[in-house]
């Protein structure tokens, strides 16, 4: 029997495994004492009635690529002002729908009168050279150069004198072999060594269609862009951690020369035109033929590894801790990549420290620094941001391009404490310091180095108390109000010894349904999750100090604990676990889910943040059984929303042979795929 219901909400065990390593199973990596972002939040909800959001101008991030440029407010006017106004239209930030309803469908659904193309499946040709897909003749070569698996992080970017063309970037998170090859077909090792290649990135040029907001793949014989990253893929270390002793390998005396990346998550564009990706939970890939270095104990057992891995090493000798301990600290960086250069070298950012990244995204501050946010992926971790020493050169030239490519080599690390403030002010839910770690030249943590600080940002974090967080994901500037929005997905476990919950607290105990239109069920945790707004102080990103707001509580409208930044709750879609966010050039969010806890399949949902629509949820698309919505992005004008349908069919009880979708329906089994969804009325 299939079921789509797993340990942790809707997630099956498979993905479980497979994604992070059953890290929900494991010990809570931090121990600490430290204020839970819950005992907050409890005091937020406990006084919502007098909530009300602030607009603050300023510090807006402009992208140098396709996606929505910010768009000008009128007094009075702003995303909730749009929509209200709203007509049928192309532009999916301002035009009128029917929210898709709740469903079990095994397909990608969208409004009536919008329509949805798969642009790249798993196993498409992306380089020259590549042969067409057959799943029972795959081959290490052939992967190499196709388009891996489990797709998550999109990109568009505009590609230089074409206007009817542009670079589609897309990560690859990680592999599910019992989903991949059929049974007994493949011998392990060779299973290996092709999961290993469908790790990483992709980079493909994408051509208009005819209808305005479609894309199609380009002839990867003729797209001279095109380029597969994968875990064997050659990457620079940059920063004050390069070079360090704890990078050095046996294959890499120099500390600086990494091969490959893994488990990339999320990302983001760059004002300048480059692309970051999120290193997340790589503990899992390294195993152990013996014992471990006992001088790394502290520091394995923060990040979660354990030498239980996936068995890599029989085919890759890196992936055994016990002759490679170093291996595991060469990995949970910020990536970054130069989609343009298809000859460059991509870059491993250890100023942005090493922790479970969900993505990176930049915002300029008042005086041109860069400012990267960015979320630490685990039950009670901490949210971070890094201030570049260095301002944003403008232009396209040359010399801007390398000036702008060392910016996040230098600059301040710093990790969020959160604190209610009462209700005085009548505005906000409270105020909050960004701590300093550590600069590239000097450590503001007692005890640590600058590379200690950057190789075990975890530690180094735990001695300055920030606040533990519910899984901080995705974490985004807005480039119309300049506020921040920070996806906390869920925490399964508050309520136990570990995560005590009080009885104030509105997100310790959750109602859900166990399937789609059951009653709802109390659960003891935060089952579905929340959004925080930060508004920088002055509206400027480089500020140490912010106020926040609880914009929603998520889950079911029909649930006492749930909260739409005061909408009415009987206007909204349900939605659980938030875990991506995107805006458009309205300034509404978009949110993508992963683990509805209620019943239905996740799927993506535009939130008003201003005006009197703020906080009115209502999804756009679901995406088919077993898979999670990952993306998005908001691009060409906002006609067109890129969605990555990630493991489709990842349902306890799937076997290739016997699969649980089969979407995109192209053949008898699933591939993960990236979908474009655009007016088409």
């Amino acid at each position: 029997m299939l079921t789509p219901q797993g340990p942790h909400g809707s997630r099956s065990k498979l993905t479980c495994r497979f994604r992070c390593g059953d890290a929900c199973d494991q010990p809570l990596p931090n121990t600490t004492d430290h204020g839970h972002v819950r005992d907050e939040v409890a005091k937020a909800v406990a006084r919502r009635s007098v909530l009300q959001g602030a607009a603050v101008g300023g510090g807006a991030l402009v992208l140098a690529g396709l996606t929505s440029a910010p768009a000008a407010a009128a007094p009075g006017a702003g995303a909730g002002a749009g929509v209200a106004r709203a007509a049928v239209a192309a532009d999916l930030g301002r035009t009128a729908f029917r929210p898709v309803p709740p469903n079990r469908r095994d397909a990608l659904v969208s409004p009536e009168g919008f329509r949805s193309d798969v642009v790249v499946r798993w196993g498409d040709p992306v380089e020259k050279g590549a042969p067409r897909f057959d799943v029972r003749r795959q081959t290490v070569e052939a992967a190499a150069k196709q388009f891996g698996y489990n797709c998550d992080y999109v990109g568009v970017l505009p590609l230089r004198g074409r206007k009817d063309r542009a670079l589609l970037v897309v990560n690859h998170e990680y592999t599910d072999p019992g989903l991949m090859f059929p049974t007994d077909l493949y011998d392990e090792d060779t299973q290996k060594e092709i999961e290993i290649l469908n790790h990483g990135m992709s980079v493909l040029e994408i051509v208009r269609g005819r209808t305005p907001g479609s894309w199609l793949r380009a002839d990867h014989t003729r797209a001279r862009h095109n380029r597969r990253i994968s875990a064997r893929t050659a990457f620079t270390v940059t920063g004050p951690a390069a070079g360090d002793p704890r990078l050095r390998t046996s294959a890499d005396p120099t500390g600086r020369r990494v091969m490959g990346t893994l488990n990339n998550c999320a990302g983001g564009t760059t004002p300048w035109g480059t692309v970051l990706s999120g290193e997340e939970n790589f503990n899992q890939y390294f195993d152990a033929s013996g014992d471990l270095d006992p001088r790394y104990a502290d520091s394995y057992k923060r990040i979660g590894v354990t030498g239980a891995g996936r068995g890599w090493s029989s085919v890759d000798p890196r992936f055994d801790l016990t002759t490679e301990p170093h291996e595991p600290f060469r990995f949970g960086w910020i990536v970054e990549l130069d989609p343009s250069d298809p000859s460059s070298t991509p870059r491993k950012h250890s100023m942005l420290g090493r922790f479970k990244h969900e993505g990176a995204n930049v915002a300029l501050a008042k005086d041109g620094r860069a400012v990267a946010y960015m979320g630490d992926d685990e039950r009670g971790d901490y949210l971070y941001k890094f201030v570049s020493r260095d301002k944003v050169r403008p232009g396209n030239g040359a010399a801007a391009r390398r000036h702008n490519m060392t910016l996040l080599t230098r600059g301040t690390l710093y990790v969020a404490r959160l604190t209610g403030d009462g209700t005085e002010d009548g505005r906000h839910d409270g105020t909050g310091e960004w701590i300093r770690l550590t600069s590239d030249t000097t450590s503001y943590v007692e005890g640590m180095s600058v590379a200690d600080v950057l190789i075990d940002t975890r530690l180094a974090a735990d001695k300055v108390a920030p606040t533990r967080m519910d899984r901080p994901e995705d974490v985004e500037p807005n480039p119309v109000n300049g506020k921040v929005y920070v996806a906390l997905t869920n925490n399964s476990n508050r309520g136990s010894e570990a995560m005590p919950v009080d009885e104030a607290n509105p997100v310790g105990s959750s109602m859900t349904r166990p399937s789609l239109g059951a009653p709802l069920e109390q659960k003891s945790g935060n089952r579905n999750g929340y959004v925080l707004e930060l508004t920088p102080a002055r509206g400027d990103h480089a500020t140490t100090t912010f106020t926040w707001d609880l914009m929603l509580v998520c889950g079911d409208p029909a649930a006492q604990e749930t909260y739409f930044a005061g909408y009415d709750k009987s206007k909204v879609s349900p939605i659980s676990c938030p875990d991506n966010v995107a805006f458009d050039s309205e300034g509404n969010l978009w949110i993508s889910t992963d683990g509805n806890a209620l019943g239905s399949n996740d799927g993506i949902f535009r939130v008003p943040t201003s005006g009197a629509e703020r906080g009115r949820v209502q999804q756009f698309v679901t995406v088919p059984r077993g898979a999670e919505a990952c993306g998005p992005l908001l691009a060409d004008g906002d006609r067109s929303l890129f969605v990555a349908v990630q493991h489709p069919g990842e349902i306890d009880g799937a076997t290739f042979e016997a699969p649980a979708s089969t979407w995109p329906h192209t053949d008898d089994f699933p591939r993960p795929s990236v979908a474009v969804v655009y007016r088409h009325a």
